[in-house]
């Protein structure tokens, strides 16, 4: 387990081990995550029902348990990308990034001049809420921010390395399902178009150097990916682990206790 920040993470090859939260906004899910040895937490805003005023408090978890958290927002709008940034979110996910221009945009929304065009919002919850100059908010502020770009559809494929190369972004990130959807093989993991795509993705990312991450449900699967190039690994989700665990629990008593009343 590091305790780096996700642009020092980012920054190396080395393997980065996450859990995907889209249920339990609990105030002790930062801990929970944090002592299962897990280096980042990725807080999903697309597809879980979670609103802002959940993000502001659940990223105060985060902090109490020392752990980087991203925070998936449901597009690439300035409003949902400056907002997250104001309440403190450390790591930025926007999902269907399709070309290096709208990367670009991206990177302008997340960041204070002059590596972007972010709007001035200081003394607030992404500041601790402390006054200090300007020039040195700034900057602090744009060296901890982290730029996820998803790559999960046919076009963001097509422009990986364009998006890979743009000043300010951190990581790709493969969205596996949308972009199988996007090539016209819905879940077909294994076809040679997903491979292909796949293997473009990684080589921008390469010659680029910028990282590479994806969601897996398995172990097994995550050990294959990182042999692939990917660093950062994201290890299922809140919810998932814990139907798997309970059911695996309550189906091996209900075994061992039947006809036994």
């Amino acid at each position: 387990m590091t305790d780096q920040g996700l642009r020092a993470m980012a920054a190396t090859r080395n393997a980065k081990f996450g859990h995907f939260v889209v249920e339990f906004a609990t105030p002790g899910i930062g801990h929970i995550v944090k002592a299962a040895g897990c280096d980042f937490a990725l807080f999903d805003l697309e597809h879980s029902g979670f609103h802002f005023e959940t993000v502001k408090s659940a990223l105060r978890y985060f902090e109490a348990a020392d752990l980087a958290a991203i925070v998936r927002v449901p597009s690439s709008e300035y409003h949902h990308i400056a907002r997250a940034m104001d309440m403190g979110a450390e790591g930025l996910m926007v999902p269907m990034v399709g070309s290096g221009k709208q990367a670009r945009a991206i990177v302008d929304a997340v960041k204070y001049h002059p590596e972007g065009r972010r709007g001035v919002a200081l003394q607030v919850a992404h500041d601790h809420y402390r006054p200090g100059m300007v020039t040195e908010k700034f900057e602090a502020a744009n060296k901890r921010s982290t730029v996820f770009c998803q790559i999960e559809t046919a076009e963001g494929v097509e422009n990986a390395e364009a998006i890979a190369a743009t000043e300010g972004v951190d990581c790709l990130w493969v969205g596996h399902f949308d972009l199988s959807v996007s090539l016209g093989i819905p879940g077909q993991f294994d076809h040679k178009d997903f491979r292909k795509a796949i293997d473009k993705t990684i080589k921008a990312t390469r010659k680029q150097g910028k990282a590479l991450g994806r969601l897996v449900q398995t172990v097994e699967q995550g050990i294959e990916l990182y042999a692939e190039g990917f660093d950062f690994i994201c290890y299922s989700g809140d919810a998932w682990v814990l139907r798997a665990a309970l059911a695996e629990a309550v189906t091996r008593l209900r075994d061992a206790t039947a006809g036994k009343a």
